[in-house]
């Protein structure tokens, strides 16, 4: 299990609201109803909570920025970033010293600068020789337009040392990770193909890509939009290339159907080929 510090979410609501807390040297404030009622979240109580979870891999505290803040704000952030991951890494290694059962732990350092390579370059540099266990992209990888700010994944990336793991925290799309794994980043997370599911949008590799060459191509698969009427007498698989218990037992007519009656097993079905397909998409890559 991977928990993260909950840096990148009270930094959306506060942005968002800043009646809803602030960041300061030492810690977040957060006032989960913009009134008196605050939590204070300190680097030492995020790690301390997610031992408590009994996390797998653990996310130091970081400071997030959007592209768009002035360098002020992401020097800010970097200098913030590095004191507050030394202060989970301390926290960690007592913790974990007293953990008596199970195996250790990782802990992973976030890198910050916004689109500075330079600042990402510093960041990264400060959080290797604090030492953790791998690293993750920290930020907002969106311009104002909303399109993917490559560069600023790639600087992030360039910033971590590559005999660690490189975390691309919240990303991506089936082209988004090609393009990252390019980078170098090798763990993602993301909402994506679940929501997909759950909207009736399904992957499907096209003909002759569903292998490590075809992946790298322009356009590699297709969605199938499996309420569309034409689906309802389809006796295709959602993916004649796919080896999950959707396609390999049963045709597009019947997930339209159960998707038409409100059936949940449509939702378990399209959701475990959503996913089918992105582990097979890691396994061209791995290629």
């Amino acid at each position: 299990m991977l928990t993260d510090s909950g840096g990148f979410q009270l930094y959306s609501l506060i942005r968002e609201n800043a009646a809803y807390g602030e960041i300061r040297d030492k810690e977040i404030i957060f006032r989960p109803d913009g009134g008196r009622e605050k939590l204070t979240f300190t680097p030492e109580k995020c790690i301390q909570a997610q031992f408590q979870y009994g996390s797998d891999i653990m996310m130091a505290l970081d400071m997030c920025t959007h592209p768009d803040d002035p360098y002020e704000v992401q020097k800010r952030s970097v200098d913030l970033t590095v004191a507050w991951s030394a202060r989970c890494r301390a926290e960690f290694d007592k913790l974990a010293a007293q953990k008596r059962d199970g195996a250790r732990p990782l802990l992973f350092g976030i890198v910050q600068g916004g689109a500075d390579a330079e600042l990402r370059m510093k960041c990264g540099q400060e959080l290797e020789q604090i030492g953790f266990d791998g690293y993750g992209f920290g930020g907002w990888p969106l311009d104002g337009d909303g399109n993917m700010r490559y560069d600023i994944l790639k600087a992030a990336a360039d910033a971590m040392p590559d005999t660690k793991v490189k975390y691309a925290m919240g990303l991506g799309r089936p082209e988004e990770i090609v393009k990252l794994v390019d980078m170098g980043y090798t763990l993602f997370d993301c909402v994506i193909p679940t929501r997909e599911a759950r909207h009736q949008r399904l992957y499907a590799f096209k003909p002759g890509m569903d292998n490590a060459q075809g992946v790298h191509a322009d356009s590699f698969y297709n969605f199938v939009y499996i309420l569309d009427d034409k689906h309802c007498r389809d006796d295709r698989p959602v993916d004649e290339s796919c080896d999950c218990e959707l396609c390999r037992r049963y045709p597009r007519a019947y997930l339209h159907h159960l998707f038409k009656v409100g059936d949940s097993q449509a939702y378990e079905l399209a959701t475990t080929h959503n996913l089918r397909f992105y582990a097979r998409l890691m396994e061209f890559l791995r290629k």
